[in-house]
């Protein structure tokens, strides 16, 4: 039996322009009881503003049901799972948001002297502790504000690191499994990019990558998990291949949701990497932030983190500006504060057992995902699934749907779309990442509609090209909307009827 998707109306809502009409007026007052004042006259001209020309009039009811039915045509993380995972939208405890927003804390000044910080500096303080001890490092910067700036923090210091012992080298290798943000932060930071391809199993070619090791190598860039959600099963005999050159393992930390708890990057020989508080720790990232970006390192890189660096005096913090081996700032003032807070009340919230927890609900929920799902849609790779998992269209391409069109038709059974296309390693890819924080009930709704679509492709391929059928707008040319962006709903006429 198909399942019944999550449908509801909705009506066309006219701007609030079109909505006005001269006179209305969002409130109703008595008559005043004391004589009118002219606000001018009390006020001065100077603060008397003039009304604002064609400004919409209208009245409490319709201000409030615009907003409101405005609200209901988003998707949104309190309405249902983003099966594209913890890089754009999980959902995050609201304890969490209360923290980040106590007066003390929302309303602290960047500029205010460091007397008066001592709150705000202990909590930078006990971040930088616990993330220290979750990756197995020797020390943690919390200055970069997302993760592509943490990368580059990360890759200057490597490179400072080789310049004081000589050479800084020419190249980084990067897997193909590697986030795309990884060739443009190694062509910032002045390196060649030399690409590695995987194996039959989506890993690093251990071989491959010992031939390709050279004095000009100045380090790997690896994502572990990568995009396909492996492991990298040989991650240790990887970084002693590099580590036996003189060359540095820089690993992209965007997957701890997979990790935390579980390993420590810094005990499988990572000397450098990353982390994504905000996709990780807890910090709403859909509509593009904020985020936080930590880079943590290996004690030889400590000299050369961007300053100033959080110092205990004998009674209180202080900034230390005396690094004489600094990369510099990377950011005005010291991270992205309200991230950080939310960061640190998410790990003392959870506890270490809470957190090693999480990760293994997350790496279940994708296993649950694939168990349920590898007879409708095609595996590329045989190996095991972490915290997401990667499908591709081939079984539905036979009847001409691909990826893209199946991600459309999930719009009509109330999902938002799983990440399409991408990793591009695997042609017409769906990656599908449920995150911790998803239940069987909710996994089960999206296992249904996904294999409902699969039944609906073998049945009637036609009925899923044409798909969305419950949105506002149809299925657009993407290339013309792109170009063309049309930005007003234009209700269509009538059958037999001309548009206007």
């Amino acid at each position: 039996m198909r399942p019944k998707t999550r449908q509801h109306l909705s009506q066309n809502e006219p701007l609030l322009f079109e909505r006005s009409s001269p006179g209305k007026k969002a409130y109703q007052l008595p008559q005043l009881d004391v004589p009118a004042v002219d606000a001018v006259k009390a006020l001065g001209e100077e603060h008397v503003r003039d009304e604002i020309e064609g400004f919409p009039e209208v009245s409490e009811v319709e201000a409030i049901r615009h907003f409101t039915r405005l609200s209901t045509w988003n998707y949104a993380i309190d309405h249902g799972m983003y099966p594209l995972g913890s890089c754009t939208m999980k959902y995050n405890p609201r304890i969490n948001e209360i923290v980040a927003r106590l007066d003390g804390l929302a309303w602290a000044h960047p500029y205010q002297p460091e007397a008066l910080s001592q709150g705000a500096m202990s909590i930078i303080a006990a971040l930088e502790a616990a993330l220290t001890e979750i990756t197995g490092m020797d020390a943690v910067t919390l200055q970069p504000a997302a993760g592509a700036h943490g990368e580059l923090t990360g890759i200057l210091m490597i490179r400072a690191l080789l310049e004081s012992r000589g050479n800084p080298r020419r190249k980084l290798l990067i897997p193909d499994s590697a986030h795309g943000t990884n060739p443009a932060t190694a062509s910032m930071a002045g390196y060649q990019v030399e690409n590695l391809k995987s194996n039959g199993r989506g890993m690093v070619d251990v071989d491959a990558l010992a031939a390709a090791v050279n004095e000009d190598v100045a380090a790997l860039m690896i994502t572990n998990p990568n995009t396909l959600g492996v492991f990298e099963q040989n991650i240790t005999r990887i970084s002693e291949i590099l580590h036996a050159k003189g060359a540095l393992v820089y690993m992209d930390g965007a997957n701890m949701n997979a990790l935390v708890g579980i390993t420590r990057p810094g005990d499988f020989g990572m000397d450098v990497m990353h982390l994504n508080l905000h996709k990780t720790f807890s910090t709403p990232h859909g509509g593009g932030g904020p985020g936080s970006g930590p880079v943590a390192v290996k004690k030889e890189l400590e000299p050369f983190f961007p300053g100033p660096r959080l110092k205990r005096s004998v009674d209180a913090w202080i900034w230390n500006y005396d690094l004489p081996q600094s990369i510099g700032r990377v950011r005005a003032f010291y991270g992205n504060f309200g991230v950080l807070a939310r960061a640190l009340a998410y790990i003392m919230a959870h506890g270490s057992d809470g957190l090693r927890r999480a990760t293994m609900d997350a790496v279940l929920n994708a296993i649950y995902i694939r168990k349920n799902l590898d007879r409708y849609y095609d595996l590329p790779l045989d190996a095991p699934s972490m915290h997401e998992v990667v499908f591709s269209d081939e079984k539905q391409a036979r009847r001409g749907v691909r990826t893209g069109d199946l991600a459309k038709r999930l719009i009509d059974y109330g999902f938002h779309p799983y990440t399409v296309s991408f990793p591009l390693i695997v042609k017409g890819a769906l990656m599908i990442e449920p995150t911790e924080t998803e239940g069987k009930i909710e996994l089960d709704a999206f296992i249904d509609a996904m294999i409902s679509i699969a039944h609906e492709v073998e049945e009637d391929p036609e009925m899923v090209l044409k798909a969305p059928y419950s949105t506002r707008t149809s299925r657009v040319d993407e290339v013309s909307a792109a170009r063309k962006p049309v930005l007003r709903w234009r209700p269509q006429p009538p059958a037999g009827k001309a548009a206007d």
